[in-house]
């Protein structure tokens, strides 16, 4: 598959409002991640959880909840090796260009869409149980809108670019901006050039990290490995004690 690719060292010097999407809104969004988690586990430890509905409502979640987790560590895996895994490091291990786009193309989208069944899944569950819409917080309804439609960018960026279009090499561009930030060399000329959904994909997955540590998302750094191989947890509702008869009383 060819795909097309823009060097950062041939694209225009970086604009005002360049500066302020891609180094100063990315870099407050990793300072709210940072501190706000600090703050989070000092002041709301009790509430370090997922604050779990199973009682509820169990049939959607019994499928959407692993579907989604499973999605989602796939989905990070790639996100992982695509942004922070540099294209000389994959090619000195022998993995072709046309290798590469072409497994993370399919398995992307294979991920993407099954974090997508099963966000969709939970969200519906959400809006259609009225004990469970009710009990919705409002961490909650932020999170899920803004996951949503980080999930849904990237797998339409994908779909439109590499898997319809003629193919995009984000990796010449997403993922030279995006390992800049970390070393401190922010490059936002890198990311100026790139497709829009490649670029709205991008700014909301930076507001989702900033609005991770007051939502429910904080359990992930407090889950066991145990969690991941664990049997599945079966809620039961206390039966009240049957009644003594006055027979038995008198006895």
């Amino acid at each position: 598959m060819k795909v097309a690719s823009l060097s950062p060292s041939a694209a225009a010097p970086a604009s005002g409002t360049d500066l302020l999407l891609w180094v100063a809104i990315p870099y407050v969004c990793l300072a709210v991640f940072v501190v706000g988690h600090v703050w989070r586990y000092r002041q709301d430890q009790f509430g370090w959880t997922t604050h779990t509905s199973q009682l509820l409502e169990h049939r959607w979640l019994r499928w959407g909840s692993p579907l989604f987790h499973l999605g989602a560590f796939m989905v990070i895996a790639g996100h992982v090796a695509g942004l922070a895994v540099p294209d000389s490091w994959t090619e000195a291990a022998g993995i072709t260009e046309h290798a590469y786009h072409t497994t993370a193309v399919w398995a992307g989208s294979v991920a993407g869409v099954t974090m997508l069944a099963g966000l969709g899944m939970l969200c519906a569950r959400r809006l259609l149980n009225r004990q469970i819409r009710l009990g919705t917080d409002r961490s909650d309804k932020v999170l899920f809108p803004l996951l949503s439609a980080t999930v849904l960018l990237g797998i339409t960026a994908t779909a439109a670019h590499n898997v319809f279009g003629a193919g995009y090499d984000y990796r010449s561009t997403v993922s030279v901006w995006f390992r800049g930030l970390f070393v401190l060399q922010p490059k936002p000329e890198a990311i100026a050039g790139a497709p829009l959904l490649f670029q709205l994909h991008a700014l909301t997955a930076f507001l989702l990290f900033a609005a991770w540590p007051f939502t429910r998302l904080v359990h992930v750094w407090s889950a066991p490995i145990g969690y991941l191989v664990r049997p599945y947890l079966v809620y039961r509702r206390r039966t009240p004690p049957a009644p003594v008869s006055a027979s038995r009383r008198a006895a």
